[in-house]
Formats: C-alpha cells, sequence, structure tokens
C-alpha cells in the first residue's frame, strides 16, 4: 500500500514535470515561431519561375530572406540534423546546446547573473556559440556541419531567388504599420495647400 502511494505520487510528479517542460517549450518557442509564414504559401509550386535579372534576383532573396526567416531557419536546422543522423551522440549534445539556447538566450527576461556578476547578452551568445563549436569538434563532425550547411544555404538561395515574391507585397502592405501611407487609396489625401 506504501509503495503504491509512493508510485502514484512519482507518476504524478513526473506528470506535472512534463507538463511544466512542455509548457516551458511552448511558451519559449512562441515568439520564435510567430514569425514563421504557413508552409502552404513558402511551398507554392506556382510561383517559382526564373527571374528576368540580376537585380530581379538580389531583389528575390533580399525580401524572401525578410519575408520566410523563420521558415528558411527551421529549414536549415532540418538539414543540419538530417546530415548529423549517423552521429546521434553528437545531435543528442546538439540538442542539449539547443534548450542552454532556449532558457539562457531566447526566453529570459531578466539579465543572467553566476557567482554575483551579471552577465550581457553579447556575453552569454559568445559562450553558447564557443560550447556549440566545442560539440561539433568533440563529435568530430565538423565537415559533415560545414557540407550540411552549405547544402541548406544553397537550397534557402536557389528558392529564395527562384519563388516570385508578387504576393509578398500585398502581405506585407496588410501588416504594415505604415499601412495606410504605402495603400493606393487616394480617397482620403489631400495634398498640402499653399506655399512657403
Amino acid at each position: 500500500m506504501i509503495f503504491e502511494l509512493n508510485s502514484k505520487s512519482f507518476n504524478s510528479s513526473r506528470a506535472t514535470m512534463s507538463q511544466s517542460v512542455s509548457s516551458f517549450f511552448k511558451e519559449t518557442t512562441k515568439p520564435l515561431t510567430s514569425g514563421r509564414r504557413p508552409w502552404s504559401v513558402f511551398l507554392d509550386l506556382t510561383l517559382l519561375n526564373f527571374p528576368s535579372s540580376i537585380h530581379d534576383t538580389t531583389t528575390r532573396i533580399t525580401q524572401n530572406f525578410f519575408h520566410f526567416s523563420v521558415n528558411y531557419s527551421i529549414m536549415l536546422l532540418i538539414i543540419l540534423s538530417l546530415s548529423l543522423l549517423y552521429h546521434p551522440l553528437v545531435l543528442i549534445a546538439l540538442f542539449i546546446t539547443l534548450i542552454a539556447w532556449l532558457s539562457l538566450y531566447f526566453s529570459r527576461e531578466e539579465p543572467l547573473s553566476v557567482l554575483g556578476y551579471q552577465l550581457s547578452d553579447w556575453m552569454v551568445l559568445v559562450v553558447l556559440f564557443v560550447v556549440d563549436f566545442l560539440v561539433v569538434i568533440w563529435g568530430g563532425v565538423f565537415q559533415i556541419f560545414v557540407v550540411g550547411g552549405g547544402i541548406g544555404v544553397v537550397l534557402m538561395l536557389l528558392h529564395a531567388g527562384l519563388r516570385s515574391t508578387d504576393d509578398l507585397v500585398a502581405d506585407d502592405i496588410e501588416t504594415s504599420p505604415y499601412a495606410n501611407l504605402l495603400s493606393d487609396d487616394d480617397g482620403d489625401y489631400a495634398p498640402p495647400t499653399g506655399g512657403l
């Protein structure tokens, strides 16, 4: 009977802890994924066509990177994870560093203090980058990581260069705080009268 009570309380505390961890990740990733655009818009094959000039290509790449930045980040993370499938220990270590990124950098509201010293965001960023670099070196997957990252960047550039941006302008105007300045509706506009 005592064993049953302890196992029940252990299971309930384990369930409570898993719920708090999952709610932590949901709350942490909510601002990160709020800029994510729908995948159906991102992967719309009817909008893929060749640009007419180099200027058009660079404009498309710039606009698509700004508009789909979260989608491209997720795509790059998936490609890097797939490139590390044959190295599960490194993948687990990088997942742990991802948790450190989420808890120490992205979801933190107040400054971080260690042993009474307050650490700036810049210091936290440098330490997390160094830890990630050391994990990649420790696992001996630097070359795989660079090749996977290169493949991801090439795919992102191809998509951004080939995807038309005609539909993005209307979306950006609607969500812009300057929408009434950018709209074509001239009904409310009265040109200034008089001179200097």
